[in-house]
């Protein structure tokens, strides 16, 4: 997916969610005016929650790979269905590569998407992003308050309940800090599309298994 205009300078309070209904309309570009959240949502405090890398594959591992990818992005869905399985069995569970995955944000429902998959926490953050891409074109279907639901129901799949759903789904200050995260990676590596990868720290586009192969396997034997 080729966009360069991205979230920057939102204003992510505007897009949490109380109850079942979305609070602000979506704004994209950079500092749009969003209304402030009224009584049936979240108010941001300032005090920002720190975001973590979510990672596979050991932490010494020779190789690092940094994907850049947004869960509504078509193209990402069908890397993650047809080309990372092979990743992760050939060079993550073998030790050779440490797999960074870093959220991309194009719309509200990659956001929403996010704060559900984090809301998992560490040790089922991947299960969740399995679920998302294995059924994106079914959950981003419709309007936001159903495509909302839609996403619930995937969190409880993983065994997350309704109240830790929807604290997640209504943190304000979590949403602003994952957008703030975005926007430091984006001044970092300028990410072009989605989904894009930092191997090694160089910047590679969307490829086949056996191009992804050849650089991994370059750069494994390199570091021995």
């Amino acid at each position: 997916m080729k966009r360069r205009t991205i979230l920057t300078g939102i204003g992510a309070t505007g897009l949490v969610l109380g109850g079942t209904a979305l609070i602000a309309p979506w704004h994209s570009g950079r500092n749009p005016a969003l209304p402030p959240l009224g009584a049936a949502g979240a108010q941001a405090t300032g005090d920002m929650p720190e975001i973590v890398d979510m990672a596979l594959g050991q932490e010494d591992a020779p190789v690092t790979v940094i994907e850049y990818a947004s869960f509504t992005c078509p193209h990402c869905a069908t890397f993650h269905e047809n080309v990372f399985p092979q990743i992760k069995e050939n060079y993550i569970e073998t030790g050779k590569v440490r797999f960074v995955y870093r959220e991309v944000y194009f719309d509200r429902f990659g956001l929403w998407a996010t704060m559900v998959a984090r809301c998992a926490g560490p040790e089922r953050y991947f299960a969740v992003v399995d679920r998302i891409y294995e059924t994106q074109r079914e959950w981003v279907q419709g309007e936001p308050a159903t495509v909302a639901e839609n996403l619930r129901r995937i969190g409880r799949s993983v065994g997350l309940g309704e109240a830790e759903l929807e604290a997640c789904l209504t943190d304000a200050d979590m949403a602003q800090a994952l957008v703030d995260r975005y926007e430091t990676h984006q001044e970092e590596h300028n990410i072009p599309g989605t989904p894009t990868f930092i191997i090694d720290g160089e910047q590679f586009s969307n490829m086949s298994y056996a191009s992804f192969a050849e650089i991994l396997d370059e750069r494994v034997a390199a570091a021995q």
